[in-house]
């Protein structure tokens, strides 16, 4: 059993680091009032308990058949992004993984950055990307804001973060407990922490708001749940509004039909389809396609493109898998292919009128 290996399947290299020794990380993030997510000590989701156990890992890798990847899955795609888009156009260009660059309203918003070769505490083993950056990091445009859902390492990257830093000084909005970790990595990370429910003023009629995932946190064995997770609700003015789903389970669909009665109604909605077998242990906190489009339809977005596929390699379905199992799951729900895209890293999807 390789440390590689375990990092895969657990869906989350920092839990695995910290097995194994590597990093030490005791002291709270967040020290707050307990509310209905917070004990205190450590997050949570009210009504949707987290039930595996580190036995349940093992016992994954030991008996789940991984369907081999390409060492390269090289993207027919590649973007050189404009420097602002403007009025009711909305441009949405996927980077990687959860990375995408949003263009609205003359704002520049990535999301959940990753430009490293891996996701991982290690440079040496961890998942690696299979497939280049859809834009060079030398290819974008001046970054306003960094929107981070959580700090798993394929989220999270500190070095991705201080070159963003370095260039372009953008405000990083993040959940409680997160700005610690930025901090105590690179004070000139400018990182706001929020809860669930508050809403942040990004621009002249621009706003984000933090809303509940079904996730969970760690970078370490000691820090499991010390930082909160989430998905974003944008109100982007005239371009409308996207939802940004982070990284989540589907549960039984109360996060998603939540922010679509409060948040919507959205133009876009950007939602992982990967990393989800095998499905006892993955679907308490990573959606399978099925559960992306049931989300889709909770949601009432009139468009959504997937992520958090084909670039890492975190659990044991086939590389293409995400997108194959897409095309099924809408075409059983009845829903139009074009208006679900599972995009490949440098695939825009835009549109130059509001919704």
């Amino acid at each position: 059993m390789t440390s590689s290996a375990l990092l895969a399947l657990l869906g989350a290299p920092a839990l695995a680091a910290g097995w194994f020794g590597w990093r030490r990380a005791r002291n709270r993030y967040y020290s707050g009032s307990i509310t209905d997510h917070f004990d205190g000590v450590r997050f949570f989701n009210p009504g949707h308990p987290w039930a595996q156990t580190p036995v349940d890992a093992m016992r994954a890798l030991a008996l789940t058949k991984r369907t081999p990847w390409p060492d390269r899955w090289p993207s027919p795609f590649s973007d050189k992004p404009p420097a602002r888009v403007g009025g009711a156009g909305l441009r949405v260009v996927a980077i990687g993984h959860a990375t995408h660059l949003i263009q609205a309203a003359g704002v520049n918003i990535l999301t959940d950055p990753v430009w490293s070769d891996r996701a991982s505490p290690f440079g040496f083993a961890g998942p690696k990307r299979v497939v280049a950056p859809g834009v060079a990091f030398a290819d974008l445009p001046r970054i306003d804001i960094v929107l981070l859902s959580h700090n798993h390492y394929d989220h999270l990257d500190l070095a991705t973060m201080s070159r963003l830093a370095e260039r372009d000084d953008p405000r990083v909005i993040v959940p409680l407990g997160n700005d610690a970790i930025l901090r105590a990595h690179d004070r000139a990370i400018r990182a706001e922490a929020y809860d669930w429910a508050d809403r942040v003023a990004l621009a002249d009629g621009i706003t984000a708001t933090l809303t509940p995932a079904y996730h969970w946190s760690a970078r370490g064995v000691t820090d499991r749940h010390k930082a909160l997770w989430c998905a974003f609700a944008l109100d982007l003015g005239p371009a409308g509004k996207v939802y940004f789903g982070g990284d989540s389970g589907f549960g039984e669909g109360a996060t998603f039909r939540a922010a679509g009665q409060e948040h919507g109604p959205f133009r876009l909605a950007i939602l992982p389809i990967g990393a989800y077998e095998p499905r006892w242990f993955m679907g308490d906190h990573h959606m399978n396609p099925d559960d992306a489009v049931k989300a889709f339809a909770l949601l009432g977005a009139e468009s959504a493109v997937g992520c958090h596929w084909g670039v890492f390699r975190l659990t044991a379905e086939a590389i293409d898998a995400p997108a194959q199992d897409l095309a099924t799951a809408l075409a059983t729900a009845e829903i139009a292919p074009e208006r679900f895209r599972a995009l490949r890293p440098g695939e825009v999807w835009e549109s130059a009128g509001a919704a």
